[in-house]
């Protein structure tokens, strides 16, 4: 008999499980150790940006002008002027950490209240988040001594240090959460411990060894911070779902009274083609990133690829090499109460599905209106979408410290939290020109050396003042002179962030649909089947939007998860959130439409073969989902705003695209095309085709044959 290639390497690995096992560890040890050793490049903030303000701190870089950290100290009182003791004691506790340079006389607000300090860290600011320590100390000293003001304070490192310690906290919460979590469903769903933890075992391995190949790779693609959790999410819930369906396969195909050999050579060519296919499609679906010209995105799609071929590689590999030396010590650690519904939850998710699908099959026009209508509604908030670069006062809750001294700052001193930096640039700084123009500004740092000019200026009013001093104060002050002036600093940076993403999201959103077309195209040799996944992400990722806009931009809800609404969804959000579910709904669309098209090639009618493909996968569809919406609702409680968006949009998403959309739209949509689901353009109709039907028993009795032999 013919075996596909999904066959050939589960055979060969269990022939050879010792080699695939071995193997394996040793590639994830190296891969770990090297990639530890070598450590992580982030990117620079030249490299993390676009446009003009990318421009500008580029040009800083080359000139070796290496930005420092800026901080701001606001000193509040009830009385005008009744900060001024404090403000004293505070200049002279800054300046003995010795820390601090450009340390500045206190500046007072309007109404005599506030006085504000300004000062920089001395050094690089990449490193200044690392030395801030003592300078907060210095500013708390005051804060507990002189109860009559209020001290806050708000900086570039300052936020680093608060950020970079809830970044490793929030991670170890994600490991340390998502993996019992996972760990639990699974000991349901299987109802042994082995069983429970050879899928958890070889995802955690899969993202050690990935998290090695990316600190190596990042020494040419340098990646931003959260590179490593957004990594960690994506690899974990792939590589459990990836083992899960080809364990489930093979613990069906021995529920049904195969032997231990035949099992497994059927979860080869069936599932374990499935996880090929649908690793494949995520793959090549997260390549479009590349196509967004932002190096973050180019970050978040190597770190995925790799981390999902590992993923994939290791389905196909050692878990057949695993299963084959475990036999049924693969059920060992039984849990009484569990293991009666592991040894039927088969049987019983198929008969829960089939009396769901009976109605759905029965009233296809009406299930599919409705279910179509559902996510229409679900959709109607991302109409509204607003996107943004959300600042750190955003990211962390209006009641968060950070957020607070921002607030307080900006009321106090409008524009003083996110200044906008202009970097000059000239063939001679000095020129009378030049200097003219520059006079004309009151912050200004001239590097005569290296023919550059800094310019700090307030934004009180954001992107309207931004656009004013790009369009009409920096031309009116440096057209004629020969100098060339750019704009950066927090709001430029987010503005030119958010208008590359709009060049760049109609080539990704192209790429992806295109290429999953022809995946599907390809591997079920139906353009039918190709244009209705596409139509069916398309639905899910506006479901997904629409949520996202209703809970994280107008706060609808919000408290329930512990979160608000911020006004504005964080920018790189719908890009990234577009690519990953397009890749990873392909793992149940796959799954699902190969199991129904191998009952069709054994002869079932279309209604027929939906009914058994839905019922026989709605267990492992069930079982997958539970634990990807359980992961990633576990980044949707982290505190980071990003990171909730991120967590709570793909766990809705991958919620609806495993019930209303594989349960209800897909099989009534399936029902109405009939046999249409079938054509074969006559393009394709000589190229090889993929086998969807399942493998003929009769071999496997042969252990020489099969090469299953222990």
């Amino acid at each position: 008999m013919r075996r596909n290639l999904a066959a050939r390497i589960g055979v060969w690995s269990a022939h050879h499980r010792k080699t695939a096992i071995l193997g394996w560890l040793l590639f994830v040890v190296l891969a770990a150790g090297i990639g530890g050793a070598s450590g992580m490049v982030e990117m620079t903030n030249a490299e993390n940006g676009a446009g003009d303000s990318a421009r500008a701190e580029q040009i800083l870089s080359d000139a070796g002008l290496s930005h420092r950290s800026g901080e701001l100290v606001m000193v509040s009182s009830a009385e005008p002027d009744g900060w001024r003791t404090a403000a004293r004691e505070l200049t002279a506790a800054l300046g003995k950490t010795g820390e601090v340079t450009g340390l500045a006389a206190p500046v007072a607000s309007g109404n005599g209240k506030d006085a504000l300090i300004t000062f920089e860290m001395k050094g690089d600011a990449a490193t200044a988040s690392d030395r801030v320590q003592p300078v907060l100390d210095a500013v708390e000293g005051v804060q507990k001594e002189r109860t009559d003001v209020t001290v806050r304070q708000f900086g570039d490192a300052s936020a680093g240090k608060w950020l970079g310690d809830l970044l490793s906290d929030d991670f170890k919460k994600a490991e340390f959460t998502a993996v019992p979590l996972a760990l639990g469903i699974l000991l349901v769903a299987f109802g042994a411990v082995v069983a429970a933890l050879l899928p958890v075992g070889l995802a955690l391995t899969a993202c050690l060894a990935a998290f090695g190949l990316l600190s190596l790779a990042s020494h040419q693609l340098h990646l931003f911070q959260t590179t490593y959790s957004v990594m960690f999410l994506m690899g974990f819930a792939v590589g459990v779902d990836y083992c899960l369906f080809y364990l489930r396969r093979e613990r069906d195909e021995r529920a049904a009274g195969r032997d231990a050999e035949t099992a497994l050579r059927i979860a080869a060519a069936t599932s374990g083609r499935s996880v090929l296919v649908s690793g494949l499609t995520v793959m090549v679906a997260m390549a479009g990133m590349f196509l967004s010209g932002l190096l973050l995105f180019k970050g978040f799609a190597l770190a995925t690829i790799i981390v999902v071929f590992i993923a994939m590689m290791g389905s196909v590999t050692v878990l057949p090499a695993l299963l084959s030396w475990l036999g049924d010590r693969i059920d060992a650690g039984r849990v009484p109460l569990l293991n009666r519904r592991g040894k039927r939850g088969t049987k019983q998710s198929g008969r829960i599905a089939g009396k769901l699908l009976r109605p759905v099959l029965s009233k296809p026009k009406f299930f599919a209106a409705a279910s179509v209508v559902v996510l229409l509604v679900l959709a109607a908030p991302a109409l509204g979408m607003k996107t943004e670069e959300l600042g750190l006062e955003k990211q962390f809750g209006s009641n968060s410290q950070l957020a607070v001294a921002y607030r307080n700052i900006s009321e106090a001193f409008p524009g003083g939290p996110a200044p906008a930096q202009v970097v000059v640039e000239a063939d001679d700084i000095e020129a009378p020109g030049v200097r003219e123009a520059l006079d004309g500004f009151d912050k200004v740092a001239v590097h005569r050396a290296q023919n550059v000019a800094e310019i700090e200026i307030p934004l009180p009013h954001g992107e309207s003042d931004l656009t004013e001093l790009r369009e009409k104060r920096l031309p009116a002050a440096f057209d004629g002179t020969g100098a060339r002036a750019y704009v950066t600093g927090e709001v430029a940076g987010s503005t030119d962030f958010n208008d590359q993403l709009k060049r760049g999201i109609l080539p990704v959103f192209l790429f992806i649909t295109a290429v999953t077309f022809l995946v599907m195209l390809f591997c079920f040799r139906s353009y039918v089947i190709a244009v209705t996944a596409i139509l069916l992400n398309l639905l899910s990722v506006g479901a997904a939007y629409g949520v996202m806009v209703a809970v994280f931009q107008h706060g609808w809800g919000a408290s329930l998860i512990g979160s608000e609404g911020v006004g504005a969804i964080e920018s790189w959000m719908p890009l990234f959130v577009l690519v990953v579910l397009f890749g990873l709904s392909m793992d149940y669309h796959v799954f699902v439409v190969s199991r129904i098209r191998e009952a069709r090639g054994r002869g079932l009618s279309t209604p027929a073969a939906i009914d058994e493909g839905i019922r026989r996968t709605a267990g492992a569809v069930t079982g997958a989902a539970v634990i990807m919406v359980a992961v990633f609702s576990v980044f949707g409680t982290l505190s980071m705003q990003d990171m909730q968006q991120m967590g709570v949009g793909l766990a809705v998403a991958v919620l609806l695209d495993a019930t209303i959309v594989r349960m209800v739209l897909l099989p009534s949509v399936m029902a109405l095309l009939g046999e249409r689901n079938w054509r074969t353009p006559r393009g394709l109709s000589r190229l090889p085709a993929l086998d969807h039907s399942e493998p003929e028993p009769g071999p496997a009795a042969d252990p020489v044959a099969t090469g299953l032999r222990g």
